[in-house]
């Protein structure tokens, strides 16, 4: 059990590095002269072919073609919300400071799925976790602690919108996975976290084919470096970080010590985030109050981990919603 428990948090590790490339790839393609809608139109288009290969390791398409026919508005609706207004704004971002300041403020994540379940659930699970929300005020404290010391203590206009659209991104996110686990909840249908993000990435390839257009128009075609580094982030994000996690929740989804660890490794993205932005973009160290925020997040969002971690063992549907939150 013990060495099971090893491997389950050494692959949500390696799982919180690769989610952590979105951050680190987004900003070397603005910071490059890349545009970033092309960032985030390319990553989602070229995230569908990779998890078709990815489909057959894990039981095929399975029940999603009858579920996509008989719910095409639950599928696209929440699939929009999920992915697309969850990635333009993250995208936009990039341009507004380092890695580890969107990696940071992204971070409010985790209070969305407890702010957000008065308003998804209608049983038991509706209740507000005080303990927990009294974590996530941490980790609020030290994104506000992260902006602040980044600006040297002026937050201007523009910092306030990519604070907004970051925070935006963190809501968008869960609500949109959430939504559509809790549809497939009452229509019964039985898909694996891998069918259901190929159906998801699949419901929202209408409109980043409309955006793509546009921007084609508008912009110009992407480049090579944009292709490589969208593809990247496809590759490493949407499908190697989420089969990851999905493989360490799966190992120890009835150990309360193991599942509360793994849950918690999701804390070293803030940390890859400052590395790797230093050793390759060349980013200054978080210092002063930065410093400071960031210490708070990183330990908010460890004892966050370690609580739900705990909270959701033995429980299936709330491994599967640990799950939606991290996926692609």
């Amino acid at each position: 059990m013990r060495s099971n428990a090893l491997v389950a948090v050494g692959l949500a590790l390696c799982s919180a590095l690769f989610f952590t490339l979105t951050y680190v790839l987004n900003r070397s393609l603005v910071a490059g002269g890349g545009h970033w809608a092309w960032a985030v139109i390319l990553r989602y288009l070229i995230t569908l072919p990779l998890l078709a290969l990815v489909l057959p390791l894990q039981g095929g398409l399975g029940e999603l073609p009858r579920e996509l026919r008989r719910y095409p508005r639950a599928w696209l609706g929440w699939s929009s919300v999920g992915f697309v207004l969850f990635g333009i704004p993250l995208t936009w971002a990039a341009s507004s400071g380092p890695s580890w300041l969107v990696a940071g403020s992204f971070q409010t994540t985790v209070l969305a799925g407890p702010l957000l379940a008065p308003l998804i659930y209608r049983d038991e699970r509706r209740q507000l976790a005080w303990r927990t929300l009294a974590l996530g005020a941490l980790i609020v404290a030290g994104v506000f602690a992260l902006q602040w010391g980044h600006a040297h203590g002026e937050l201007r206009q523009d910092d306030w919108l990519a604070i907004g659209a970051v925070v935006l991104a963190a809501f968008a996110y869960p609500l949109g996975n959430r939504k559509l686990l809790l549809h497939l909840e009452h229509s019964g249908g039985t898909l694996n976290a891998v069918q259901r993000v190929f159906g998801m990435t699949l419901c929202s390839w209408p409109l980043w084919l409309l955006f793509g257009v546009v921007e084609w128009i508008t912009v110009g075609p992407p480049t090579a470096r944009e292709t490589l580094l969208a593809g990247g982030v496809a590759l490493s994000s949407g499908t190697i970080a989420t089969v990851l996690f999905f493989r360490a929740t799966a190992m120890v989804r009835r150990e309360p010590a193991a599942l509360a660890a793994v849950e918690a490794m999701q804390a070293a993205e803030l940390l890859f985030a400052t590395v790797l932005g230093v050793l390759f973009l060349g980013e200054a160290w978080p210092h002063g109050f930065a410093a400071l925020g960031a210490l708070a997040i990183v330990t908010g969002i460890a004892l966050f981990g370690w609580r739900s971690g705990r909270s959701a063992a033995g429980d299936d549907a709330a491994v599967r919603a640990l799950r939606t939150d991290r996926s692609a």
